[in-house]
């Protein structure tokens, strides 16, 4: 497979040498590598898991070799392909095992289900360590267990949009995957996520970095266009709309997988699997935070409240009176 924390991955094992998709004759472009390593990102809440889930399963079905692994320390990527079940992480397993003085092995932290494999990095608990060092820490264990030998059609990532230190950006910073997927709804924060995520891409663009934008997948659609108007803007194409369904909230609570090839939702995350496979990472073009709040409302975002700035009387009442500064003043002669 390829080296994700050296560079730009090479042709992984059996890699193909057909062009990279969207490259132009003669531009340049290096050949593709045989396993697709991709990033989603998205705000926390807005249906990464339960997107990622479904296209996995669905991209099993079809007869590709599937990775999933979930780079969130709330460690629940996995728990809808799993029925609701917690599997084992690599950061906690790798703990047990070292104070036991035993090896982490594959079988301890990765599992299948109707052809997709699946782990989560995990991470620490609340207010006991960093998640970015332990999405880190999760890497090198892997790199251990023969991660850049491993045989899969894709790898899927799955990673916390909302957080911004530095272990959540190695895919785009390290020019670890190939190209990013974002998740987002019709709300401003997940598009202010969405729109970060595409700040990073093209900020590490300019340093020479090769990670592109595939597209953005628009979940919980209502109708109001506000993250069809934000994928125009930044010039990203939408990867597919899964609509604000009532049946499909209803099993995904349950822990069902909707995207079963001959149920009602299989065409729609076959058609999805379709468009990652071939989606061109593109640079995007990401919004001012003027640009972002003009896609809505000026009532839903509050655009007509004017910033009155406070005083030092507003701060320390009718007692407040203004300090002689102790700033030593030499006089020229």
């Amino acid at each position: 497979m390829t080296a994700p924390l050296d560079g730009v991955p090479p042709a992984g094992k059996g890699g193909s040498t057909q062009p990279t998709p969207g490259a132009q004759p003669g531009d340049g472009a290096r050949a593709a590598p045989k396993t697709q390593i991709i990033a989603i990102y998205g705000k926390g809440g807005i249906g990464k898991s339960f997107t990622l889930a479904n296209l996995s399963y669905m991209m099993a079905q079809r007869g590709k070799k599937v990775l999933l692994i979930g780079c969130d320390p709330k460690s629940d990527t996995t728990s809808l392909l799993f029925g609701g079940r917690a599997t084992p992480t690599i950061i906690e397993t790798s703990a047990r095992k070292k104070q036991a003085g035993e090896e982490v092995k594959i079988g301890d932290v990765c599992f299948k289900r109707d052809g997709v494999f699946a782990m989560e990095l995990g991470g620490p608990e609340v207010g006991r360590g960093c998640g970015g060092r332990g999405i880190i820490h999760g890497f090198e264990i892997l790199e251990k267990l023969g991660f850049h030998d491993w045989d899969f059609d894709y790898v899927l990532l799955d990673f916390l949009g909302d957080v911004v230190c530095g272990g959540f950006g190695l895919p785009i910073s390290r020019d670890m995957c190939q190209k990013v997927i974002v998740v987002g709804a019709n709300d401003l924060q997940s598009l202010y996520v969405a729109n970060n995520v595409c700040s990073a891409v093209e900020y590490f663009r300019r340093l020479g970095g090769n990670v592109g934008v595939a597209g953005i997948v628009i979940n919980k659609d209502d109708g109001t266009g506000e993250a069809q108007a934000f994928a125009q803007q930044v010039g990203i194409p939408i990867l597919a709309t899964i609509p604000a369904n009532d049946g499909i909230r209803r099993l995904s609570a349950a822990y069902e997988i909707v995207a079963q090839p001959d149920g009602e939702w299989g065409p729609l995350f076959a058609a999805l699997a379709d468009q990652v496979d071939v989606a061109p990472p593109i640079q995007p073009t990401p919004l001012s935070q003027e640009g972002l709040l003009n896609l809505f409302k000026g009532d839903a975002v509050g655009r007509d409240v004017v910033l009155v700035p406070a005083t030092a009387e507003d701060m320390g009442g009718e007692l407040a009176a203004n300090k002689p500064s102790l700033e030593i003043i030499y006089e020229t002669p």
